[in-house]
């Protein structure tokens, strides 16, 4: 087993590297909702649909993966010549890539896959695509440009989902241009025929692809698995093999074994944890591997950090990345197992959940992730926001209200530079992370997010949280009328529903600084 330190140490270089991805390259949106009744018109449930999620999929996946470990990362791909292409290169540079990597295909659709949710349960995929080799003078740019760009790269990932990208020109200007580099090559494979990726250096299949790959081969435990791996590594011509084998781990079997880690066949075992979505794990791990090679790991180390990392990655809800301050957390457990899962609870009952426990201060994507998961098991999320400076009764009850109509309630709490902006230079009396630490102690709050202007102009709402987050539920005070309120047109575009809660009268901040420093009698 490697040293927890030294895969830290691993962790701490991700910053310095640069990993090329080439591959296929999509849309994936999520249509969610509920199905409370069945169609007239045929046995088929009907989904109501409450919102939709967009990310970058494929080949995108990786590079999210990469952003996450803090990895620097660029996205060479294809993208049809339609609106979804656009909005594919603008998820592209969010997660941290260049829009001028990804080369439009004229007269053909950007590839998209549309899953629609009831719950967790997916009930249908709809794929739009033109499965098909790119060529001629669109072929000749994209070589070309690898070309130019390869050398800056420490690790290249070729990200094969049958799509076109990678046709056979692609993948021998990839892979003769980064071994004359000395730059290690990594595919996520498709398809049964590994010869296409002669000469590559690793090669992650599933076991249900290394069977595939081996004219059906056993692949059930570790012997099957080495033996179907070498007939890869001899019939293709790649110098290892990284097996993901879903529950029982990964195994790593090389033609060149590196003797400073391992000299024969390992197998690393999966640390136990609650599984919630095995999608895009295959990603994470081929993006965590490179990562590592890139900062001069072995190939030990680095698959240990990605038997961790698809361990992490699957107790998330959806295509949700791997970042590095995950690996760090698991590290920092004895047994990489993870934060556990609050027991699920019907809204409102405070007596089936024990609350003597703190909320915790989460980031936004921190948030998400958790939100996901609560989401995943049908509980219903709620959210207010506040600058909640001098906690008092009105508050309280105000929270204890909001959190009756949900399961879950998540706080949005303005910054000290936010609630200066909003109450002036004397504001706050209390910094923002004590703030955090109160409300967190609530037995109403589930969980605390900083937000909030930065400059005098900026908004200083909380939309773009709530866009983020997507809560079933907005909670504000009644003081307000729903036309007041600016954040109530984000929520309803997504079908969340705004709630307005009465206030204790006689309570505010400002009333008890007023006491404070009103002369005595």
């Amino acid at each position: 087993m490697s040293d927890p330190r030294t895969l830290l140490e691993i962790i701490g270089r991700y910053a310095s590297t640069k990993i090329l991805i080439v591959g296929d390259v999509m849309l994936d949106r999520f249509v969610r909702g509920d199905v409370e009744r069945i169609s007239p018109e045929g046995p088929i449930p009907i989904l109501k649909s409450k919102q939709e999620n967009r990310m970058i999929g494929g080949a995108g996946n990786v590079l999210s993966n990469l952003h996450g470990l803090g990895c620097g990362a660029r996205l060479v791909g294809v993208v049809g010549d339609d609106d979804y292409g656009h909005m594919v290169m603008g998820l592209a540079e969010a997660a941290g890539g260049t829009s001028g990597d990804l080369f439009v295909r004229p007269h053909a659709p950007t590839t998209v896959k549309i899953r629609f949710l009831a719950g967790h349960q997916q009930l249908l995929r709809v794929d739009s695509e033109l499965a098909r080799d790119v060529e001629g003078e669109l072929e000749r740019k994209i070589c070309t440009h690898i070309t130019d760009i390869l050398p800056l790269h420490g690790a290249v990932i070729l990200s094969d989902y049958g799509k076109g990208c990678l046709s056979a020109q692609v993948l021998q200007t990839v892979i003769a241009g980064a071994k004359q580099c000395g730059i290690p090559v990594l595919v996520d494979p498709k398809g049964n025929d590994y010869s296409k990726y002669r000469g590559a250096d690793i090669v992650t299949p599933n076991r249900k692809e290394l069977s595939e790959a081996t004219h059906n081969a056993a692949t059930e435990n570790d012997s099957d698995i080495v033996e179907a791996a070498q007939k890869l590594i001899t019939q293709s011509g790649i110098a290892a093999v990284v097996a993901t084998r879903s529950q029982d781990g990964m195994s790593i079997i090389s033609s060149t074994p590196d003797r400073q880690s391992f000299n024969r066949p390992v197998h690393l075992r999966t640390h136990a944890r609650e599984v919630f979505d095995v999608s895009g794990a295959g990603d994470t791990v081929i993006a965590t591997i490179a990562a590592g090679l890139a900062t001069g790991a072995n190939l030990f180390d680095s698959v240990a950090l990605a038997n961790i990392a698809g361990g992490i990655v699957v107790g998330k809800v959806g295509t949700a990345p791997i970042r590095y301050q995950d690996l760090e957390h698991s590290l920092s457990q004895s047994d990489h197992a993870g934060d556990s899962m609050l027991e699920i609870t019907p809204s409102g009952d405070f007596t089936a959940l024990d609350r003597a426990r703190r909320a915790p201060l989460c980031d936004w994507d921190e948030a998400l992730e958790q939100v996901n998961r609560w989401r995943a098991r049908g509980l219903k999320i709620g959210f207010t926001n506040g600058c909640f400076d001098i906690m008092h009764a009105g508050h309280v009850n105000y929270l204890n209200d909001a959190r009756n109509y949900c399961d879950r309630l998540v706080l949005g709490l303005n910054t000290d530079i936010a609630v200066k902006l909003l109450k002036g230079p004397s504001r706050p009396v209390n910094d923002q992370y004590s703030r955090a630490v109160v409300l967190g102690a609530l037995g109403s709050i589930d969980m605390v997010i900083f937000f909030g202007a930065v400059h005098a102009g900026d908004d200083s709402t909380a939309r773009k949280l709530i866009q983020h987050l997507q809560p079933d539920i907005y909670f504000k005070g009644a003081d307000y009328t729903l036309d007041q309120i600016p954040e109530v047109p984000t929520v309803l575009s997504y079908g969340g529903e705004v709630k307005l809660i009465p206030l204790t009268q006689g309570y505010s901040t400002t009333h008890i600084i007023e006491q404070i420093i009103k002369p005595a009698a």
